[in-house]
């Protein structure tokens, strides 16, 4: 018997394999000119700042008006956001369906993701029916890994920290939620997260 009573999933890297590449390799020759692109464009930091609630749209204006040489590939990023969702992560899906099935705890996602966006995975992703509840930053405007989202979802639930796995793929949330006392793994693939799941017994 473990002591845990809540499991928290991220979704993109973990659970929806989401990435703008599948888009941007259409457009560029080699994979170091699209690089750059992300590193100096439409970069990790500028997305985040969308998945914490600021409009796509004035987003990609700001960002054409920055650098308007760019402006049809910074047009694509969100019109083509769809086809980034190449599908979810199979056996992880898995894992989550026989975590569900075994009835013994809170199952709970918190996810960075734009709330423009995030209905379009509402309808293409059954298994996010699993989820007892699904915390979208951009609906509440905060994003991990900000101490203020991981305390949101733990008052919103009256969660007890050390009773609690928060499993993410980015390190730095995962340092985040260790931080507010979270058990962390961070996921690397489905077959180390089983492991480690059996490992404290979840499985």
């Amino acid at each position: 018997m473990n002591k845990f009573k809540t499991i928290i999933f991220d979704l993109g890297g973990v659970l929806v394999d989401w990435n703008p590449r599948y888009v941007f390799h259409e457009y560029f020759d080699n994979n170091e000119d699209m690089e750059w692109f992300f590193k100096n464009i439409c970069t990790n930091e500028w997305n985040l700042n969308q998945d914490k609630g600021y409009s796509m749209k004035i987003a990609t204006e700001e960002k054409i008006s920055e650098f308007p040489k760019y402006k049809n590939l910074i047009s694509q990023y969100y019109g083509r956001w769809e086809e980034m969702l190449k599908g979810e992560i199979t056996e992880t899906v898995l894992i989550l369906n026989q975590i569900k099935k075994l009835n013994k705890y809170k199952i709970l996602a918190l996810t960075n993701w734009s709330h423009e966006t995030f209905p379009v995975a509402l309808r293409k992703f059954k298994f996010l029916n699993h989820f007892e509840d699904i915390v979208v930053s951009g609906k509440i405007k905060m994003v991990k890994p900000d101490k203020e989202i991981y305390d949101y979802i733990i008052n919103k639930h009256n969660l007890i920290p050390s009773e609690t796995i928060f499993i993410d793929d980015n390190l730095s949330n995962i340092h985040g939620a260790k931080a507010v006392g979270l058990h962390s793994i961070q996921y690397i693939n489905s077959e180390l997260l089983r492991e480690k799941l059996e490992k404290i017994g979840i499985l």
